[in-house]
């Protein structure tokens, strides 16, 4: 990777997100838990959950990644909050296929994962920008057992 493709993939955007991560911490009761780790990097996630009427009402996240997953954290907190599990799947199988299939962002109100776009070419960092919300997924589906 050049000095230029860091620039371009580390725009100021990702690292404003990155050290503004919404909703940290844990959750003293949550319904769900989950925890996903990247094998490639390392990276982990820890999300915590609260649901009302089918639909997030609290929500926590413990982020130890890299900036790119840091940033993709601050975008899902940004937008968690009133989701159902459906939402959140749906904008899980579209952060994939915008990283490995170049198909548009998320739609609204994941709009934000299109600060990422820059990171389709980096499959090293995919599995780091998928881990909140696939950890959110997962605790929502613990949460609703």
């Amino acid at each position: 990777m050049s000095d230029s493709d860091l620039v371009k993939l580390y725009s100021g955007q990702i690292l404003a997100l990155a050290a503004d991560i919404p909703h940290l911490g844990r959750l003293p009761a949550p319904q769900g838990s989950a925890r996903k780790r990247s094998p490639l990097c390392g990276s982990t996630v820890t999300v915590d959950v609260v649901m009302e009427g089918g639909r997030v009402a609290g929500f926590a996240q413990e982020v130890k990644a890299c900036a790119l997953g840091q940033a993709s954290a601050a975008v899902l907190g940004q937008s968690v909050i009133g989701r159902t599990a459906a939402e959140l799947e749906a904008a899980r199988a579209a952060l994939a296929a915008m990283l490995k299939e170049g198909a548009p962002a998320p739609a609204a109100p994941f709009h934000g994962y299109q600060v990422l776009i820059p990171a389709r070419g980096y499959k090293n960092r995919h599995a780091s920008i998928l881990l909140a919300l696939e950890a959110t997924c997962e605790a929502v589906a613990a949460a609703q057992v």
